[in-house]
């Protein structure tokens, strides 16, 4: 039955290709300019400016990919990487990325750099400024990235802090409107702790006409701030934001089912009480029982089996490898779009179904449930 749904989803989306917005040129990214501008939360962004960063982040991979081309953006250009938390994917991704589009990436440890230590983040920043093209920061306090990019006159990527983590939820994303074709009127549910990665959901996700609902346990909800300001998004754009303390109320109906670490760098100490306070927020095939027919799920990794079993992780379900895959298109769709004046080749992408598309993938999917 899932390979089923597998491929008529898939045969829906294939159907849905031929009706992008066809609009490609200069005069589409005219009314956008991102150049120069920093990246520290998707709170500074609304849905025009975010979008184009997908956009040239899916015509990249389609260029480099599976194409096979060679697309210098980045020739003559530097970026200083400073990570005072360790990482797997986004340095990977970083460094391949710039260095496939002819840039040089130059990683800095914190045996190499002390932010407000060794030196002011003053003058690191005026140092860096002088010597990169871009900063792309992965700090424990978002301050130090507010900071840097006060002082700086090049832009300032988030790679995350303990506030947000926005260059993930790119990843996610791009991962989803691949998947799906578009983004309006998908239900995301997050079931875990109320981190930074969804506080960036929170910061982006009504913009793009994306409904989002909340279960963490009790003391883990996340910060009043962000919620009142995402609060106000939603009521503005006209979605669902819900927050809730049972994880199957969170997922059902809704489309995609995300989860995270529990325990994140700098909370060793509290691992024991965490693993007992999220009893019962594993992710798995019952909690996707009451999800949407064709639901997918997503985690930024690294993964631990508590918080989703091996059955939904490894499934066809499972969008968790070409998210980390994305993580690479959508930090070079980034670079670009902050560092030139790059217009991309494919045509435009599409962020809302056509009813019609919607009613025939709803048939579908409802005959196949009847198989």
């Amino acid at each position: 039955f899932t390979y089923l749904l597998h491929l008529t989803h898939n045969s829906v989306i294939n159907l849905s290709c031929a009706f992008y917005d066809y609009r490609v040129g200069k005069a589409a990214l005219d009314s956008v300019n991102l150049e120069g501008r920093s990246f520290l939360t998707l709170k500074d962004f609304n849905a025009e400016e975010i979008k184009p960063i997908l956009w040239v982040s899916a015509d990249l991979k389609h260029r480099i990919k599976h194409r096979g081309e060679y697309v210098p953006l980045l020739q003559g250009k530097s970026i200083a990487m400073i990570f005072e938390k360790r990482s797997t994917r986004t340095r990977m991704a970083t460094e391949t990325g710039f260095s496939l589009l002819g840039g040089h990436p130059c990683f800095l440890t914190p045996q190499d750099i002390h932010l407000g230590v060794n030196e002011s983040t003053t003058d690191t920043a005026r140092v860096l400024s002088g010597l990169a093209d871009v900063v792309l920061a992965r700090v424990y306090s978002h301050s130090s990235l507010e900071h840097l990019d006060i002082d700086a006159s090049i832009p300032v990527i988030n790679g995350l802090s303990d506030l947000y983590h926005p260059i993930q939820v790119l990843a996610d994303l791009s991962t989803l409107q691949e998947h799906y074709g578009s983004l309006k009127g998908l239900t995301l549910a997050w079931i875990g702790d109320g981190n930074n990665v969804l506080h960036s959901f929170m910061m982006s996700l009504a913009k793009l006409g994306v409904n989002l609902k909340v279960a963490t346990p009790k003391g883990y909800e996340p910060d009043a701030n962000v919620t009142q300001e995402a609060q106000l998004l939603s009521k503005q754009f006209g979605t669902k934001l819900q927050f809730l303390m049972d994880p199957m109320e969170a997922a059902r109906h809704s489309s995609v089912l995300v989860t995270d670490t529990w325990v994140s760098m700098g909370q060793e100490e509290e691992k024991k009480k965490r693993l007992k306070d999220f009893h019962g927020y594993q992710i798995t095939m019952q909690t996707g029982s009451v999800a949407a027919p064709d639901w997918t799920f997503l985690h930024c990794l690294p993964r631990k089996a508590e918080e989703v079993d091996d059955e939904v992780f490894y499934s066809p379900r499972s969008l968790v490898f070409t998210e980390a895959e994305n993580h690479k298109w959508t930090i070079m769709g980034l670079m670009v779009c902050i560092l030139t004046d790059y217009t991309p080749q494919i045509p435009k992408l599409k962020f809302k179904k056509n009813m019609w598309e919607k009613d025939i993938k709803n048939r579908i999917l409802s005959s196949v449930c009847h198989l």
